[in-house]
């Protein structure tokens, strides 16, 4: 598969020969538009036995779309109101570590989401050591970076633009 951005992913597994996976991780995107039903009836059937499920971004809707989420709390970026007709109460949080759950509310948030994991699977001394390695002290430029700090009309430009159609 070759992303937008030119990677490109070479699966060691056809989806229906993929092993049941220890820790699985959807990622969001375009692909969480209009999801293959296969994903979606792959993700039902596995998701239960894993021992983590992990979201970013718009890729809780992938979850949630499976039913998953029933009454979990995932944050997610722009498409709030799209995960409560699946049982899910979303959440303008960062990071949600609920139970068996790591869920990340977008693209930038997947880093704490990252850390957050690591955590939760090494240890805070471990994370803490990740963070400091990989220096990640952000410092951004603009306080806009969530839709309840950003101007009103940049974000109802963007909210007009991210309409999804899970089925």
């Amino acid at each position: 598969m070759r992303a937008t951005s030119g990677l490109t992913l070479v699966p060691d597994h056809a989806l229906a020969d993929a092993p049941a996976p220890h820790t699985l991780l959807v990622p969001g995107g375009n692909g969480t538009r209009n999801p293959d039903p296969d994903l979606v009836a792959w993700l039902r059937e596995h998701g239960p036995r894993a021992e983590r499920l992990v979201s970013v971004c718009t890729g809780a809707l992938l979850l949630a779309a499976a039913g998953l989420l029933d009454g979990h709390r995932p944050p997610t970026g722009w498409p709030l109101d799209f995960l409560k007709p699946f049982g899910a109460e979303p959440t303008g949080e960062r990071v949600v570590a609920d139970g068996k759950y790591v869920t990340a509310a977008g693209v930038s948030s997947g880093i704490d989401m990252g850390l957050t994991l690591v955590g939760r699977i090494a240890g805070d001394e471990h994370a803490q050591a990740v963070q400091l390695l990989t220096e990640y002290d952000p410092q951004p430029p603009y306080d806009v970076g969530s839709p309840q700090k950003a101007p009103a009309h940049l974000v109802e430009e963007f909210r007009s633009k991210s309409r999804f159609t899970l089925t």
